[in-house]
């Protein structure tokens, strides 16, 4: 396969290494051109701050880190407003005049066409119409991304997701021997990401593990701050075999292929034009 240019876009600082790192990082291996962009610089997320620190400044230093693990050959922030959440996880009432949710979608995908047709972008990731698991930024990310592709005319557009079948299964076994706190919903999970069916690329990316878990290491500060452990302290907790399991495969859908393609690879349009890999 000829080298390729793929961009990926996300809200803020880190959601690359939770969804994407490994096929970022498989990508750049392979020769291909990887840069990352992202909406925000992740200022309103929690963290723990020594004195005179600012967030999204810090933030940004961990982006960097995380992409030159990675292999990407450029980093682009839009420049945009974090957003943040509500304490119910919704939109927050009080943000910045500039905040990625209240911009002009149109606006944002001129910004980031620029970028692809700059690039001469073969491939775009984005999130799902879900934003994932619903937070407003990502939601954005999806609207603002389709479009600016379509004003670039970036061939490819991929969902960056999670296949929800298994994920609910999971939490429906784990509900018979673990009493979930009162704000936990399940039937949350039924409409977060994606289901399987409409999966189009499974990417084996167990090979870069240990690159996808440098990636989350290097978001250190949303491994700390706010009650409890974090996410991304609990993930950087799983032995190294479990979490070639767990973090093993990423998912994307194509929206213009069929429903039912099962695809290994993110320039793939044929079941078989990666006939000898190792089936995820």
């Amino acid at each position: 396969m000829p080298p390729r240019t793929a961009v990926f876009f996300h809200a803020h600082p880190d959601d690359e290494a939770l969804l994407t790192a490994g096929t970022m990082a498989m990508l750049a291996a392979e020769g291909h051109r990887v840069v990352l962009v992202v909406a925000t610089a992740g200022e309103r997320g929690l963290a723990e701050m020594e004195k005179g620190e600012a967030l999204g400044e810090k933030r940004m230093k961990e982006l960097y880190e995380s992409a030159a693990v990675l292999g990407c050959a450029r980093v682009v922030c839009l420049g945009y407003g974090d957003s943040g959440l509500s304490p119910s996880g919704g939109f927050a009432e009080e943000r910045p005049d500039n905040a990625f949710i209240d911009a002009d979608s149109e606006e944002a995908a001129k910004a980031l066409a620029a970028v692809l047709e700059e690039e001469k972008a073969d491939l775009l990731s984005i999130y799902d119409p879900a934003g994932g698991y619903g937070h407003p930024d990502h939601v954005q990310v999806h609207r603002v991304g389709r479009r600016a592709a379509q004003i670039a005319g970036t061939p490819i557009v991929l969902e960056a997701t999670v296949n929800r079948d298994p994920l609910i299964r999971a939490l429906r076994l784990a509900g018979r021997v673990y009493t979930f706190p009162p704000e936990f919903d399940l039937r949350t999970f039924e409409s977060a990401y994606t289901a399987g069916d409409q999966i189009t690329h499974r990417v084996n990316v167990r090979k870069y593990a240990g690159r996808k878990r440098a990636s989350m290491r290097a978001h250190a500060s949303q491994a700390s701050g706010g009650e409890g452990d974090r996410t991304l302290a609990v993930l950087l907790k799983i032995p190294g075999p479990l979490y070639r399991l767990v973090f093993g495969t990423e998912w994307y859908v194509r929206r213009d292929l069929p429903p039912g393609t099962r695809l290994r690879h993110p320039f793939d349009r044929h079941p078989f034009d990666h006939p000898f890999d190792e089936a995820p």
